[in-house]
């Protein structure tokens, strides 16, 4: 059988609904190592070891917005938020990520017994430390040499299977709530926490192979790569993991409603979470702003400030800092 990839699929949601396994549908489609998708992608679901689909939990399917929390869904529904854990096996944080399918269970469905979810796993990039790592998951070293049974220096090496721990798994942030001196609604934060944690949990490519990436997708777009690759850096060094307060997600901190904005200017649905629809989200909109802009730097605010803001109050003095900042990444590229 086939299968149309949906925005928030992965190989690991797509297997336990059509009953095989992640190196199944790696093997028959021909996948990198991470199991890396894209919306629209036709994938071919191997007949040998596919199985009917697991019986549909009583309720109904919900596809999650931006803003949705796991707590927030099971208080609309009359259900709890271990009975959502437990009929999409998420993890124990019941972090959810927007464009995710979720199947509701009906009031009063069971709670998991005594055995939680697993932790999530991350797989390890060139230029990873576990030091890195236990900060990124809210962790600390010890956890994480603890859970994966490392040696006492917590050598780490590309391409290793982590564990992360469970202590990060039951609720530590992140994201943090606060930015530039602002805070950002719960809302956003959990989203943006959800995000974050779909992101380490698939893995994404290095920074070099995203930076590669903007490059490309910049030239073929007709923008200038300079321009697009001192976009890149200055929002997020090329670290597709990168998610802040505001939920700007990935290389290009594209947030969700610039994201559909993105999508109706290249007609096509993006999913911000995917490498390479991120990118070519931000690059669709620097397009757009040196379009409609009067000048570049104007173009250059509009991507940090937002233009109608930008055309309604002028530059504010962190936005001046941000253009001269990516004035100057653009000589480097």
């Amino acid at each position: 059988m086939t299968y149309q990839v949906r925005p928030g699929d992965t190989v690991t949601h797509i297997a336990r609904r059509t009953g095989t396994s992640v190196a199944a549908i790696v093997s028959a489609n021909g996948l990198d190592a991470a199991a890396r998708i894209r919306a629209g992608q036709m994938l071919r679901i191997p007949s040998a070891t596919a199985a009917p689909a697991a019986p549909a939990i009583a309720g109904v399917t919900h596809r999650v917005a931006a803003g949705e929390t796991a707590s927030g869904l099971a208080k609309r529904y009359g259900t709890t938020v271990a009975a959502l854990i437990q009929a999409n096996g998420l993890d124990r944080r019941g972090l959810i990520y927007v464009g995710q399918s979720l199947q509701i269970p009906g009031a009063g469905a069971a709670a998991p017994t005594s055995a939680a979810a697993p932790s999530g796993t991350y797989r390890v990039r060139a230029g990873d430390t576990v030091t890195g790592l236990a900060r990124s998951w809210g962790t600390s070293v010890g956890a994480v040499v603890e859970a994966n049974g490392l040696g006492g220096d917590g050598r780490i090496y590309a391409g290793q299977s982590l564990t992360m721990p469970g202590g990060a798994a039951a609720g530590a942030r992140l994201v943090g709530s606060t930015f530039a001196g602002r805070t950002y609604p719960a809302a956003t934060v959990d989203a943006a926490n959800a995000n974050k944690a779909a992101l380490l949990t698939r893995g994404v490519p290095s920074r070099g192979a995203m930076q590669a990436t903007v490059a490309q997708v910049a030239g073929a777009m007709g923008v200038d790569p300079a321009l697009a690759q001192a976009h890149a850096y200055q929002e997020s060094g090329f670290n597709h993991t990168a998610v802040s307060p505001a939920n700007a997600v990935g290389t290009m901190q594209v947030i969700p409603s610039a994201g559909a904005w993105a999508s109706q200017l290249v007609g096509r649905p993006l999913d911000l979470l995917d490498p390479h629809d991120n990118v070519v989200a931000g690059v669709a909109i620097i397009r757009q702003l040196v379009r409609t802009s009067p000048d570049l730097d104007t173009a250059i605010a509009g991507y940090y400030q937002g233009a109608a803001s930008v055309q309604r109050n002028g530059m504010y003095p962190d936005t001046q800092r941000y253009v001269a900042a990516v004035r100057a990444h653009m000589a480097r590229f």
